[in-house]
């Protein structure tokens, strides 16, 4: 694990995104909510904050952080039959928070596959990727559009 002992607290934020691409029919059942789960979105942003917190026990060599905001918003895409999952995580620590963020979306991203799977075998996650980051030695990061 690298050393961050001597560097300062600052502010950090990282902005992550993905989607959940599937049937007509399944977004349209989620988006009702006649699945018979439940609440697909508010479940599946619960585990994304979970994941987030836990991304150090997840991903070998993550620094343990003390969060200070977690966000994950599902938001659908009805013309597109998916649905877009962002993460936002915050801090004032020593290291980024990149890897929450990302691993937020994904695990968002699977629960929602997992809740569906039972109608929609065939749905994709794609486009994982990290969108911005702010604080830290290297300053901001913007993604290219």
């Amino acid at each position: 694990m690298v050393d961050v002992g001597g560097k300062p607290d600052t502010e950090r934020s990282a902005h992550a995104c993905g989607w959940v691409k599937m049937q007509k029919e399944t977004l349209t059942m989620i988006l009702e909510g006649r699945h018979h789960k439940g609440d697909v979105f508010a479940t599946a942003r619960i585990a994304g904050i979970q994941a987030a917190k836990r991304t150090w026990e997840l991903i070998p060599l993550c620094h343990p952080l003390m969060l200070a905001s977690v966000k994950v918003e599902l938001t659908p895409e009805p013309l597109e039959n998916q649905v877009r999952i962002d993460a936002i995580c915050k801090l004032t620590g020593r290291t980024g928070v990149e890897m929450e963020a990302l691993t937020a979306v994904s695990v968002a991203a699977l629960t929602l596959y997992d809740m569906c799977k039972a109608v929609d075998k065939g749905m994709i996650i794609s486009n994982v990727k990290l969108l911005e980051k702010v604080g830290g030695k290297s300053g901001p990061w913007v993604a290219n559009p």
